[in-house]
């Protein structure tokens, strides 16, 4: 625990700088959080959520697995959306990948690499389903298109889920929205890929 010194020294510095701030604030986050976000986003540690849309802590609802990925067995991350919209009811769900993403570079080759293969099965077969426009580009465009493709399958994968689906027959009007991070420069850019229930009905 000697070793991790430093972490807890930096815990009480940030804490302190919060309660400069503003006094009541940590007082008031433990009555109860009330975010209007989910953030369903990588496990990179270069991509943090707050920092990134510089929320303070219960202002965003965070889930974070390896490549943002949805998938409909994934009960750790369907736990996560249901108590998201049916109990915080949030307006907004995020999936945010961002480029340089381990996890897409990994489902781009064919070599084993143990457990994780079963999870990047997902990425590999959005790769085949997009192969005639990926062969197209050279190699850090095929690399970058593919990490903006994942995105856009997770939020499918997000509004095709029964949470999703039942929460806007009971008129709770929740946007999924498909956006992408680069850590060069530490921009966010929206893929343009927002459904919500009206954007359903005009279709």
């Amino acid at each position: 625990m000697k070793l991790l010194k430093p972490l807890f020294d930096n815990n009480r510095r940030w804490a302190g700088r919060i309660l400069e701030e503003n006094p009541n604030f940590f007082q008031q986050l433990a009555k109860q959080q009330n975010p209007e976000y989910l953030w369903i986003g990588c496990s990179d540690s270069r991509v943090p959520s707050n920092q990134i849309i510089d929320l303070m802590p219960g202002e965003v609802f965070v889930h974070r697995n390896i490549a943002n990925m949805v998938i409909h067995t994934d009960l750790n991350c369907l736990s996560v959306l249901q108590y998201a919209v049916e109990v915080l009811k949030v307006k907004h769900i995020m999936v945010v990948g961002h480029y340089g993403c381990g996890g897409v570079k990994a489902s781009m080759g064919n070599d084993r690499l143990g457990l994780i293969d079963n999870w990047l099965g997902h990425i590999r077969d959005i790769r085949r389903l997009h192969q005639d426009e990926l062969n197209q580009l050279d190699e850090k465009a095929r690399f970058d298109r593919l990490c903006e493709l994942n995105v856009i399958e997770q939020v499918g994968n997000v509004i095709n889920t029964s949470i999703v689906q039942d929460a806007w027959e009971s008129g709770h009007n929740v946007a999924v929205h498909g956006w992408i991070y680069s850590v060069e420069n530490g921009l966010l850019s929206d893929l343009d890929v927002t459904v919500d229930n009206e954007t359903l009905k005009q279709r």
